[in-house]
């Protein structure tokens, strides 16, 4: 079938999945020809091509030479980087997954909503070793979604996927950085023209449509459906509202959808590796701890263990086998018998227990972190089921939709619905759905049906309501609404109840919020509501520099507009009060770490900051006024007496006095003095480089300055202050500005004579104390080049050794914050290989913790648990390293931080970090 021109041939559904990935579609020009699925061609064995309905959504990186280029090709040409092995995905993949352990890309879609890690840089799969080619999480979900693009091309040359009318699903509960992330993977994938459905809703519009011919009868005693989805990787609950109109016709409103839950189908495969593990472990010499790569290779062996025990003719049990690779820890193939009953137990019992309504989701300290992925704290769904409903007003749902592969297991699905039950006290209407593995790509296309009016379409609008927080002094804790649940997708709505006065050319910031849910009658446009009378999840902040032409400066009135989109995310403009075609976009703010991590308060400015800008314009500013020596080394001290100790100086407070001093970075120049004293407070000022949704905009104008160097080069005060400067924004700069740093840092630590003598006067010179400083605080840096500083801070210690000096205090913090098993505002990704810190961690064995008590401090840090069997430390190290710490008596945070996952408390961060961070900043790690 050709594409008529500007009009697509077919309406097509994709559901990028944790697990697989579904497309299916209909003929656009006759609405009556039904919903077909697509048999994506895709390897399933080596040379051989095969079309299946389910692509697996898996990623297998093959070694060189590992398979014939006859093995790996498919019916369309495939474009790598030179010299790279073509990727493997699909079904081959899952089968060569499970024979090598450690090339194997798996739950790529959970990742796009880990905020905690880079989550478009290469870090998957996650804990490979280093000769293993790695690709982000975007870009894995991009190879899936060029797979079905190719696949369909070769299928449909006169039909080509990309001009076609698309939806793509997503959980319902994925956040605007999720969406705008997965929107990205498409745009990746050649497919820049699509709209999202929530994944819930698409399994009911697969109901609607498949029932289309006796829905009136179907729903006549429903008044509200439950959609409960668990799929491989997360979990979504929707609720959908049924009432009859005039004609007799159900009407459908969706009124609430759920938190989002990384919890699912991998959570319980990783459940029965751990039982099975544990076993294999107790027939094992010395026992045995699989690595991260062999972990996942046992999960895919438990995932086949678990479907065939839970289904309905389940044999009495199954073998699990883990096939050898010649390690130490298994010489060769183990296998491991798991019963039914087993499985029953851990996985219905555990993760479908028998609640009561009122139990609420039970939040930890920490949740589990296996593979790099922050799993829900609380893995009991009914659990997390009772606390949604408990958030939402009304009726307890009297009809249930069950949706995602594990529902293919009977003893999961009975054990919801007499859940359920129980709360009601009376039988629930269970929806059949015919094939949850493909049921919610057949509803994407139901739902480009129902837009064009040729299939029911449920209602709704925005899911939940947006605010903008108001930070005025004295309402803190309020926020305007301004878009209101259940608008009407596409349509536009204007806060004309407030005006803001912004300068065109200079950085502009607004902080919303959202409901996780609303009892009763939503919130109206311009409504004020208290953010500490209910529950509200602060959004990453929207930031932008208005531009206008002609570099304008002026200052202008605007009005905020909002439209929930056709695509399903939130769009933000400022738009001119005088001139409505006069619109900028804000944009949010996505970059890994960088999300504001306060304590979900918005601080006054001190109204005494006007007189501490003048105290900066009387030193700093472009007027020449004659100012003391004194005064100018005084100025801290004078801004303390307006504003308090600067210890107390909060985030919004030090960012107006950086924008001063930023603002009058040309006075720096008038002495070293002046050098001194700008350096050292703009570095305090901005600290730790991130924390304010305009940090971004700060780092890119202080970074400007950074390739002129220093005026008065040959004060060894002035050299100090420029590279604490950079250490105290280090938090901020890109990976690409962190590697330039580093730069500097090994020409000052390895330079010769003759090339100190050439060196050119903007690169500052900087003593082994400064170097030891910055080259701790490069986070973003890769993993093998800490190695490198790490082995420079070791030989610092040796040769203190040999000359029976005492440990060095400052060498041991470098040696812990370059080796951190938890960094903190880096990505985890980049941390230092653990066998490598295993090694420190031998030499800082080999000294007297009781005499010098800095090495336990590094050692804690480098043993410290992260839950991630990629980064921790062997179990045996781990013991050793937990009992000295107990033998020299070291604080109880010290020892739990080796022995649990837990988080850091105020005096251990600020040793970390070398100081404090501003009041109301919290780091996350």
């Amino acid at each position: 079938m050709r594409s008529a021109v500007g009009k697509p041939a077919f309406l097509v559904g994709i559901d990028l999945g944790t697990t697989n990935t579904v497309v299916a579609y209909a003929n656009a020009a006759d609405a009556q020809a039904g919903i077909n699925l697509f048999a994506i061609e895709q390897l399933v064995a080596p040379g051989e091509v095969g079309a299946r309905p389910l692509l697996p959504s898996l990623r297998y990186h093959p070694a060189a030479g590992e398979l014939a280029a006859g093995d790996l090709q498919l019916p369309w040409p495939q474009v790598e980087a030179a010299g790279e092995e073509p990727p493997v995905l699909g079904a081959l993949a899952r089968q060569l997954g499970a024979q090598v352990p450690g090339r194997l890309i798996t739950s790529a879609k959970s990742w796009l909503s880990h905020a905690n890690v880079d989550r478009q840089a290469p870090i998957l799969p996650w804990g490979a070793d280093a000769e293993v080619s790695k690709v982000s999480p975007v870009a894995a979900s991009a190879s899936y979604l060029t797979h079905v693009r190719a696949a369909w091309n070769h299928r449909f040359p006169d039909a080509p996927l990309e001009e076609q009318e698309l939806v793509l699903t997503i959980p319902a509960s994925f956040d605007e950085g999720s969406r705008a992330l997965t929107l990205e993977a498409a745009r990746m994938a050649g497919l820049p023209t699509l709209r999202l459905v929530e994944e819930p809703q698409a399994a009911f519009y697969d109901y609607l449509q498949r029932r289309r011919a006796t829905l009136r009868d179907d729903l006549a005693n429903t008044r509200r459906i439950l959609v409960c989805d668990v799929g491989g990787g997360t979990t979504d609950f929707s609720l959908i509202d049924v009432a009859f109109g005039d004609d007799g016709e159900p009407q459908l409103t969706r009124s609430s959808v759920g938190n989002h839950l990384i919890l699912g189908g991998d959570n319980m495969d990783l459940a029965l590796a751990h039982l099975v593990e544990t076993r294999m472990a107790a027939g094992a010499e010395g026992g045995m701890k699989l690595s991260a790569a062999r972990l996942s290779q046992l999960m895919e062996r438990c995932r086949a263990a678990k479907e065939l025990l839970l289904s309905n003719d389940a044999p009495e049990s199954a073998s699990v086998t883990l096939l050898g690779a010649g390690s130490r820890l298994i010489g060769g193939s183990r296998s491991i018998d798991i019963t039914r009953e087993e499985v029953a137990t851990l996985v219905v019992d555990g993760y479908f227990p028998k609640v009561e309504l009122g139990e609420v989701a039970r939040k930890g300290r920490a949740g589990i972190v296996e593979f790099g992925l922050p799993y829900a704290q609380d893995a009991a769904i009914t659990r997390h089921l009772a606390s949604f409903l408990q958030q939402h007003a009304g009726e307890l749902p009297d009809t249930l939709l069950l949706n995602g592969g594990v529902f293919r297991a009977d003893a999961l699905a009975r054990r919801l619905a007499e859940t359920l039950a129980h709360w009601r006290g009376q039988p629930l209407t269970i929806l059949h759905n015919d094939n949850p593995d493909v049921a919610v790509a057949r509803g994407a296309v139901a739902y480009a049906l129902a837009r064009r009016g040729q299939a029911p379409r449920i209602g709704g609008g925005s899911p939940r309501s947006y605010f903008l927080v108001l930070g005025e002094a004295g309402k803190e804790h309020r926020a305007v609404c301004i878009l209101p649940r259940g608008s009407t997708s596409g349509e536009e709505i204007c806060l004309t109840q407030r005006l803001f006065a912004l300068r065109l050319g200079r950085p502009v910031r607004f902080h919303l919020a959202t409901s996780l849910f609303e009892a009763g009658t939503p919130p109206q446009l311009g409504e004020i509501i208290d953010l500490d009378a209910g529950e509200y999840l602060r959004l990453p902040p929207l930031a932008s520099v208005l531009q206008a032409e002609g570099g304008d400066k002026r200052d202008i009135t605007v009005q905020l507009a909002t439209v929930m989109t056709e695509v399903g995310t939130l769009e933000v403009h400022c738009v001119a009060a005088a001139d409505a075609s006069q619109r900028w976009l804000l944009e949010f703010q996505l970059r890994a770490g960088q999300e504001e991590q306060g304590d979900g308060e918005a601080h006054a400015v001190s109204p005494r900051i006007k007189e501490a800008v003048e105290k900066i314009e009387r030193i700093f500013g472009g007027k020449a006024q004659k100012v003391d020596t004194k005064d100018v080394r005084q100025l801290r001290q004078h801004l303390e007496r307006g504003l308090g100790g600067r210890e107390s100086w909060d985030t919004p407070l030090l960012r107006q006095l950086f924008d001063a001093l930023l603002q009058r970075a040309r006075g720096r120049r008038r002495s070293a003095e002046h050098e001194r004293v700008w350096l050292n407070l703009a570095g305090y000022c901005l600290r730790p480089g991130y924390g304010d949704a305009l940090d971004p905009w700060r780092i890119e104008q202080l970074w400007a300055l950074f390739d002129t160097g220093i005026q008065h080069h040959k004060d060894s005060q002035v050299c100090a202050e420029w590279w604490t400067l950079w250490r105290r924004v280090a938090g901020g700069l890109s990976t690409q500005q962190q590697l330039r740093l580093l730069d500097d840092f090994a020409f000052n630590l390895q330079a010769d004579a003759a090339q100190r003598g050439s060196r050119p006067v903007t690169l500052v010179n900087g003593s082994d104390d400064d170097m030891l400083r910055l080259g701790a605080s490069l986070e973003r840096i890769p993993g093998a080049y800490k190695a490198e500083v790490g082995a420079w801070l070791l030989k610092r210690l040796q040769k203190a050794s040999k000359k029976e000096e005492a440990a060095d205090t400052n060498t041991l913090w470098a040696l812990a914050r370059v080796g951190a098993r938890q960094p903190f505002h880096g990505s985890a990704h980049e941390v230092v290989d653990s066998a490598t810190v295993a090694e420190w961690l031998t030499m800082l064995l080999a000294l007297d913790w009781k005499k010098v008590e800095p090495a336990a401090f590094a050692a804690t840090h480098l043993a410290r648990m992260t839950g991630d069997r990629s980064r921790d430390i062997a179990d045996e190290l781990r013991a050793t390293i937990l009992a000295r710490l107990k033998a020299v008596g070291a604080p109880p945070l010290w020892q739990a931080m080796v022995s649990e996952v837990t988080q850091l408390d105020e005096a251990v961060t600020k040793r970390m970090l070398g100081e404090a961070l501003p009041p109301g900043l919290k780091l996350i790690g």
